[in-house]
């Protein structure tokens, strides 16, 4: 997810504009050959809706994070990899998913806006298992959809269940607001799903 400035109403929150196959237990070559890149450090190259191939890659669902894979070399420069890509202060974003970088897995990086010092964390084989009734609308863009924004519903609260990106350890917790946002937009990109996809029609 782009990095974009916010702002609270009393509704909730609303942001404003600013592989292949393989074995069930490892990374696929194609996919090391993507991590690998560039001598394996430094930001990655995003994948992009204007690029034909990598519009296709965005639009399949990502496999899991087997322990097998986390426990490789490769899951370490993967992670450090899309964390220097979210953070690249030449187009910084608030979140990221591993299909953006070209690694079809079910793994992404949030900025945690709802705790002290605003860090970054890596969640493995994260699934909303809950929704609220309760709706904020906000103004979202994509590192992987240049130039574009618009207004998307999204629920207030959610029930995260994943892997702890340090410990690989199954962990469950409430999130609510601008980083609950962040979520589902992430995990949605693990599901092959764009935010432009449920994008409310501007008022005609």
């Amino acid at each position: 997810m782009k990095n974009i400035p916010f702002i609270i109403i009393a509704a909730g929150v609303i942001t404003v504009a600013a592989g292949c196959r393989t074995n069930d237990d490892g990374f696929s070559a194609t996919e090391l050959q993507t991590i690998n890149a560039d001598g394996a450090i430094g930001i990655m190259r995003l994948c992009t809706v204007d690029n034909e191939t990598d519009s296709l890659l965005l639009r399949t669902v990502s496999r899991p994070v087997t322990e097998k894979i986390f426990h490789s070399d490769e899951y370490g420069i993967l992670a450090e990899r899309m964390l220097a890509t979210v953070r690249n202060p030449e187009n910084e974003g608030v979140g990221i998913a591993a299909p953006q970088v070209g690694v079809l897995r079910r793994m992404i990086a949030v900025q945690r806006f709802d705790k002290e010092g605003e860090p970054f964390e890596i969640y493995v084989n994260p699934e909303i298992t809950r929704y609220s009734e309760t709706r904020q609308t906000g103004t979202e863009g994509c590192l992987s959809i240049p130039d574009i924004y618009g207004e998307v519903s999204r629920a207030a609260d959610i029930t995260l269940r994943y892997r702890d990106g340090k410990t690989f350890e199954e962990k469950c917790e409430e999130i609510n607001g601008f980083t609950a946002v962040i979520f589902q937009h992430e995990v949605d990109h693990l599901d092959g799903k764009l935010f432009t996809d449920i994008m409310i029609p501007p008022a005609e």
